[in-house]
């Protein structure tokens, strides 16, 4: 369906792809993968024809409708959530905007002379709307937006008035309803809660066209895909399989390259050893003559280009008191909304709880309760008296002081720590080279995340209270996170929709239903398997 060959292409002086070559065929669902700024959406928009290639040819099948999905989400007002969505269908809402001028001109008593012509047209033009499922359209259409956690009073809304993680839903519903023949999805897990997220990977797995996307959810992305293609140094590189596959794969290929690499430079050296050692005779003039040559001749092979990420040593937490944080008859309410009532909860010393629930459930209102940025309307919140706590929200990274950079903000933390210290820190953050330079106020929100975690983890507390820490992370960063954290011997209550990590991490759950508040001991994979569904709410 769409070929990509020998493509070359460079932005300024970034060289993006060097005679690289992929296909997607009827069918298959590919997931994209490689490092930030490797050329993923690049990829998306040389498919789509925004951007032609600079060597090479884009191929794509005559007649496919292609659907791309971007986080590149322009301002939309003025209509209902649902007519905004309807109106991305593809051929059918064209159709029916036809249908429904024809219904105007019927309705118009000066066009009774033309009316014969209207009448047939309407009957020609009903007929291709039937064809098209065009009834069931607005149906379809609350369906996805259901699916991806719209209220009933959101759809009618105006699109205007939704923040900018709901504006990417709605796009994303426009590319879902419209079904093209093949699907573009740059990043469609961000933004999503997981009861949405699974219901989209649902929505994926019975897709009957071809998909290439790219996500940072390693459980999301495993599910649905059947090939990835990497993206690394310019080159394409296709694997048959899941992202657990890929990434087995990928280990074993960079350990048989090093060691094809160790065992040419050991040869190398040996040849070069002796060309030196014999140069200046006569008697082996001819050797070295004969070795230089076959020197000359010999494909290099490179040691493995991947970007290997920075592994750092986090400081022990301070030890705790066996009771970390208590809850007793808490009362929570918003307006006429009310969260708690009548609350007990009780958090001990090495626990590890994840907070599950649906959107408005109140899991972010638990963790501003336990660490005093809200008050309860009743009951009491008690934080053991050698608890050293540290809390992740979003509104930290607003905190960051616009002028400095990473690095000085670094620095501004912990001043009596060692420069190198510092910038190993940034880098196991993703944050290397010149990045460290960048001020705080043109860094990206996952960038911003990424800085305001760093800070926090570097002298770690032995409370961690975690909103979201996951969002915009790439997998990399993710899996480094995971690892130190496995070996963080402190407290931790989060909430996130990233399953790897919550199954990596907790050893509690604590889920809040409509029916009231339900303990787990163990983690989030014996919850699923006590439960038998992934998330709370979950629709049948």
């Amino acid at each position: 369906m769409i070929r990509l060959d020998s493509i070359g292409k460079q932005n300024g002086r970034q060289i993006v792809f060097i005679e690289a070559s992929a296909t997607l065929l009827k069918g298959e669902k590919i997931g994209l993968v490689g490092p930030n700024g490797a050329g993923k959406t690049t990829l998306f928009r040389l498919i789509t024809g925004q951007e032609p290639p600079d060597e090479g040819q884009v191929s794509v099948d005559r007649g496919i409708t292609i659907g791309y999905f971007s986080q590149d989400v322009g301002e939309a007002a003025g209509r209902s959530v649902l007519a905004e969505v309807m109106d991305g269908a593809g051929p059918v809402s064209e159709v029916a905007a036809e249908l429904a001028e024809l219904e105007t001109a019927m309705a118009d008593p000066e066009r009774m002379d033309e009316m014969d012509a209207i009448i047939e047209r309407y009957g020609e033009v009903q007929a291709r709307f039937l064809d098209l499922d065009g009834y069931s359209l607005e149906g379809r259409a609350s369906e996805v937006l259901a699916g991806l956690g719209f209220s009933q009073e959101m759809i009618a809304g105006d699109v205007g008035a939704l923040s900018g993680g709901w504006k990417m839903r709605v796009a994303l519903a426009r590319i879902l309803l419209m079904r093209p023949d093949v699907m573009l999805l740059d990043e469609p897990s961000n933004h999503l809660d997981i009861e949405s997220l699974i219901w989209l990977e649902s929505f994926l797995k019975g897709y009957d066209g071809a998909l290439m996307m790219t996500s940072h959810d390693r459980a999301f992305m495993n599910r649905i895909v059947n090939k990835i293609v990497e993206i690394d140094a310019g080159a394409l590189t296709s694997y048959s399989g899941d992202y657990e596959f890929y990434a087995a794969q990928r280990v074993l290929a960079d350990k048989q390259q090093q060691a094809q690499f160790e065992r040419q430079q050991a040869m190398l050296a040996k040849e070069i050893a002796f060309i030196e050692r014999f140069k200046a005779r006569a008697s082996h003039a001819a050797q070295v003559q004969s070795r230089v040559k076959k020197l000359e001749k010999i494909d290099r092979v490179e040691p493995p280009r991947r970007r290997q990420t920075v592994a750092f040593e986090f400081q022990p937490a301070p030890r705790s008191g066996e009771d970390v944080a208590s809850l007793r008859g808490v009362d929570k309410s918003y307006g006429a909304r009310t969260i708690y009532d009548g609350l007990d909860f009780a958090i001990r010393r090495r626990e590890r709880w994840c907070v599950m629930g649906v959107n408005g459930a109140g899991k972010s209102t638990l963790l501003k309760l336990i660490t005093g940025t809200t008050e309860p309307d009743a009951g009491t919140v008690n934080v053991g008296g050698s608890v050293k706590l540290g809390y992740f929200a979003q509104h930290a990274m607003e905190l960051l002081d616009p002028d400095r950079t990473v690095f000085e903000a670094l620095e501004d933390a912990f001043p009596q720590a060692a420069q190198g210290s510092l910038r190993s820190l940034a880098g196991c953050f993703g944050f290397s080279g010149d990045d460290v330079e960048k001020k705080c106020r043109v860094l990206s929100g996952g960038e911003k995340a990424r800085l305001v975690m760093a800070k926090m983890l570097y002298d770690p507390p032995n409370f961690l209270v975690l909103d979201e820490p996951t969002n915009h992370l790439d997998i990399g960063t993710k899996e480094m996170l995971i690892e130190a954290l496995s070996s963080y011997e402190g407290t931790m209550l989060f909430v996130s929709h990233d399953r790897h990590f919550l199954a990596a991490l907790s050893n509690r759950v604590l889920e809040l239903t409509p029916e009231g508040v339900h303990q787990y001991g163990g983690g989030y994979t014996e919850y699923v398997a006590r439960t038998g569904q992934e998330a709370p709410g979950l629709r049948d």
